[in-house]
C-alpha cells in the first residue's frame, strides 16, 4: 500500500444511526399505496400485495442490526480513486498461496450479495474444500452504489470502473489476480482484463448477456436450451426492460421517488430481484431487504441507476477480446449463448446449470463457488 495521501486506505465499519432506522419505519408506515388492476399479477410490474407484504416485514421483522453485524464481520475499507470514494471488502485467506480474486456485483445488488460465498472461497478447508482452491477476496461497491456512493461527476462508465479496479488491486499489492462478476460485473470483470491483461490470470462471469449481431447464420443450429435463452432475451426487451430504459435515459427524474419513498425503492428493486416475476420467493427476503436497505440508508438508489446511462455506450459495439482465459457459468434464466460470446471472450470453461438464476451468489452459492474453483484450478 502506498503512503501518499491519495493512496490512503482507511478502515471502514457500517454504523447506520438509529434515527435513520426509525425514519425508515415511519416512512414505510405512512406509505400511500397505489391502486392495482384486478388479476394483473406481474404483467404491469411489481404487484401491490407482494410489495405490501415485504414492506410490512421490513417494518416489523427485518433486523438491520443483525445484517449490519454480519457484514461488519468482513474487513472493510475505503479509498479515493480517480476522485471517487470506493468502499470494498478485503477478506484475506488463511492459506498463504491463495490467489487474489476481484469480485464485482451489479444492479440492484451490493457487496452483501456475496455473504454466502466469501467463507468457502477464502477458507475452503473450513467448508469441506481443498486448501489449493483458496482466494484472497477483494469485493468493491460499484461507484455510486451504497458505501461507494454517490458519484460526483459524469463519466463513471464500464471502462473507468475497470481502470479504478486495476488501481485498487495495485494499491493492495496484488500483481496477479483473477476477476469474477455477474450482471454489470460480467461487463466490468472482462474489462479489467482488457486494461490489465498482464495482471489478470483469468476472468469468470455469470449472468452474462450475449446479443445477436443480426447475422442470420450465427443463429442457425441453436440447441433447444440456446433457443430458450434467446427467447428469454427477446422477452426481456419486450416486457421486462422498463427499469433499464428509464435508468439509461432519465435516471435523475426517477431518483426523486426512490430517494423519498422506501416502498417505492423496494418495488423498483423487487422488479428485478423477484426473478422477473416468475419466481418471486426464490431469494431469501432478509437477503433482499439487506440489499435494499443499503441503497436506502446511503441514499444511492438514484446514483446507482446512473450507471445505466453512463454504460449505455458499452452496448453500442462489441469490445475487443483481451485474450485472457475466460470461464462462463450459465444458470437457469441466464441468456448467454456460447457462439455469441466467443468473439469477445477467450472461453476455456463453459458450464450450464438447470437451477440457480441471475443472483447465483444468493440463490445457489455452492454451485457458483464450485464453478469458480474449477475454472481457476488450471490458472494458478
Amino acid at each position: 500500500m502506498g503512503n501518499a495521501p491519495h493512496d490512503t486506505i482507511r478502515p471502514f465499519r457500517i454504523d447506520v444511526p438509529q434515527a435513520c432506522i426509525d425514519d425508515l419505519r415511519e416512512r414505510l408506515a405512512r406509505t400511500r399505496w397505489p391502486d392495482e388492476l384486478p388479476g394483473a399479477g406481474w404483467a404491469y410490474g411489481t404487484p401491490l400485495g407482494y410489495v405490501r407484504e415485504l414492506a410490512d416485514y421490513w417494518v416489523k421483522e427485518f433486523d438491520w442490526r443483525a445484517q449490519e453485524a454480519r457484514l461488519n464481520a468482513f474487513p472493510q475499507f475505503t479509498t479515493d480513486i480517480d476522485g471517487q470514494n470506493v468502499h470494498f471488502l478485503h477478506v484475506r485467506s488463511p492459506e498463504p498461496g491463495a490467489l487474489p480474486l476481484l469480485v464485482t456485483h451489479g444492479w440492484p445488488g451490493s457487496v452483501a450479495e456475496f455473504a454466502e460465498v466469501i467463507g468457502p472461497l477464502t477458507d475452503p478447508r473450513a467448508h469441506g474444500g481443498d486448501r489449493a482452491d483458496a482466494f484472497h477476496l477483494v469485493v468493491p461497491s460499484l461507484p455510486g452504489f451504497g458505501f461507494s456512493g454517490p458519484t460526483r461527476e459524469t463519466g463513471w462508465d464500464i471502462h473507468r470502473i475497470a481502470t479504478a479496479w486495476r488501481e485498487l488491486m495495485r494499491r493492495l499489492g496484488y500483481e496477479r489476480y483473477g476477476t469474477q462478476g455477474g450482471d454489470f460485473g460480467s461487463l466490468i470483470s472482462p474489462e479489467v482484463a482488457r486494461v490489465a491483461p498482464s495482471q489478470v490470470a483469468g476472468v469468470h462471469v455469470n449472468a452474462l448477456v450475449t446479443l445477436p449481431s443480426g447475422k442470420p447464420a450465427e443463429l442457425e443450429g441453436l440447441t433447444a436450451s440456446e433457443q430458450a435463452r434467446l427467447a428469454g432475451i427477446e422477452r426481456w426487451h419486450r416486457e421486462l426492460s422498463g427499469y433499464a430504459a428509464v435508468q439509461s435515459t432519465r435516471p435523475q427524474t426517477l431518483a426523486y421517488g426512490l430517494a423519498d419513498s422506501p416502498s417505492g425503492q423496494l418495488a423498483w428493486n423487487l422488479d428485478w430481484f423477484a426473478a422477473h416475476g416468475d419466481k418471486p420467493d426464490v431469494l431469501d427476503r432478509d437477503a433482499v431487504l439487506t440489499n435494499v436497505s443499503i441503497y436506502w440508508f446511503t441514499n444511492t438508489a438514484g446514483s446507482a441507476g446512473r450507471l445505466y446511462k453512463e454504460a449505455a455506450s458499452a452496448w453500442a459495439a462489441p469490445p475487443e477480446n483481451s485474450g485472457v482465459p475466460t470461464g462462463v457459468a450459465v444458470f437457469a434464466g441466464d441468456g448467454a449463448i456460447r457462439r455469441l460470446a466467443e468473439p469477445v471472450h477467450s472461453i476455456v470453461h463453459w458450464s450450464e446449470f438447470d437451477t440457480g438464476g441471475h443472483f447465483a451468489a444468493m440463490e445457489v452459492p455452492e454451485l457458483l463457488v464450485g464453478d469458480v474453483r474449477a475454472f481457476f484450478r488450471t490458472l494458478r
